[in-house]
C-alpha cells in the first residue's frame, strides 16, 4: 500500500504539471472505487484552476477556487502524468485506468488502481472539514508530532506501540512498513505496550520516525507490488530496509535472525536482540 513517503513523492512529482493549470474535464471510466466517484464530478471541476497541491496523511488535495479534489491511492493505486495526443491515447490506456483529470493544456493526470481501493472525491469549501480528514492526528514530519506529546497521549494505553503508530488519530501516514523500520531504529519491540514506554524512549522513537520517513521520501518511496512515481519509475527505499520483509534473514546490525509476528492482521518484523 502506498504510505506517506509514496504519497509525498507523488505530490512532488505531479505538482509541476498541475499547479496553476485549468481543468478541462474529468473522465470517469469506473466510478466504483472504495467510495464512488461523484456522478457530477466533471461538471464540478471543469473550468477550475488547480491553485495548489497538498498532502494530508495519505490523501492528495488538489485545491481549486471553490473546493478540493481529494485523491487516495488505496492499496494499489498510482497517479501518472501523460501528454494527451491522438497518437498515444489508445496506446497508454490500461484496463485499470479508472479516472482521468484532463487539463486545458492537454496534460492528463491518470489514476491507475488495480484493486479499486482508492478514491476520487470532491469537497466544497475547506477540504479539512471532509469526514475522512477532520479527525486525523498530527503530521509526523511537523513539530506538532513530538516525543513529549506522544508520551502524554499514550498514558494508560494498553495497545502495543506498533498498533498505536498505526492509529490515524495518534499520528497520520506512518503506515506498516515505516512503523516497522522506525521501531527497529529506536530499539523498541513492536509488542511493547505504548503506555509503558518512557518519555526518553518516545523522544528517540519520534526522531526515528521522522528520520525514516525523510529517508524514504529522498529515495522516492518503496516500490512494492504496484507503486510507481508519476513518470512510471519505481522508488528504491526497499533496498535499505532493516527489518521489513526480512524474516529469517540476518540482522544487519547484530547478526540475529529477523522474526515476524502478526498484529491486527498486519505483519510486524523485528530483531529480538536489538529491540526490547
Amino acid at each position: 500500500m502506498p504510505e506517506l513517503p509514496e504519497v509525498e513523492t507523488t505530490r512532488r512529482g505531479i505538482t509541476p504539471y498541475l499547479q496553476g493549470q485549468t481543468i478541462a474535464k474529468a473522465v470517469v471510466r469506473n466510478a466504483k472505487l472504495r467510495w464512488s466517484i461523484p456522478d457530477n464530478l466533471s461538471t464540478l471541476v471543469s473550468g477550475l484552476t488547480i491553485q495548489d497541491i497538498h498532502r494530508r496523511a495519505k490523501y492528495l488535495l488538489l485545491e481549486c477556487e471553490t473546493g478540493t479534489l481529494i485523491i487516495h491511492l488505496g492499496m494499489s493505486g498510482s497517479l501518472r502524468v501523460y501528454p494527451l495526443t491522438t497518437e498515444r491515447k489508445a496506446e497508454l490506456l490500461h484496463q485499470h485506468d479508472h479516472f482521468d483529470l484532463v487539463l486545458q493544456n492537454g496534460t492528463v493526470l491518470r489514476l491507475r488502481d488495480p484493486r479499486r481501493f482508492g478514491a476520487v472525491l470532491w469537497q466544497a469549501g475547506d477540504a479539512l472539514l471532509h469526514p475522512l480528514l477532520i479527525n486525523l492526528g498530527p503530521e509526523p514530519l511537523t513539530p506538532e508530532f513530538n516525543g513529549s506529546g506522544l508520551f502524554d497521549q499514550t498514558r494508560g494505553r494498553v495497545a502495543s506501540i506498533k498498533q498505536t503508530l498505526m492509529n490515524q488519530q495518534v499520528v497520520v501516514g506512518v503506515g506498516n512498513i515505516y512503523a516497522n523500520e522506525a521501531l527497529f531504529t529506536a530499539g523498541i519491540h513492536p509488542k511493547t505496550p505504548s503506555g509503558r514506554i518512557s518519555k526518553i524512549r518516545y523522544e528517540k522513537l519520534v526522531h526515528a520516525i521522522k528520520q525514516t520517513l525523510q529517508q524514504a521520501i529522498e529515495a522516492g518511496g518503496s516500490s512494492l507490488r504496484d507503486f510507481v512515481h508519476s513518470d512510471g519509475t519505481p522508488g528504491y527505499f526497499q533496498q535499505h530496509y532493516w527489518v521489513y520483509g526480512r524474516e529469517g534473514q540476518l540482522c544487519k546490525k547484530c547478526g540475529s535472525l529477523i522474526k515476524q509476528i502478526r498484529q491486527n492482521q498486519r505483519s510486524s518484523y523485528y530483531c529480538p536482540a536489538c529491540q526490547h
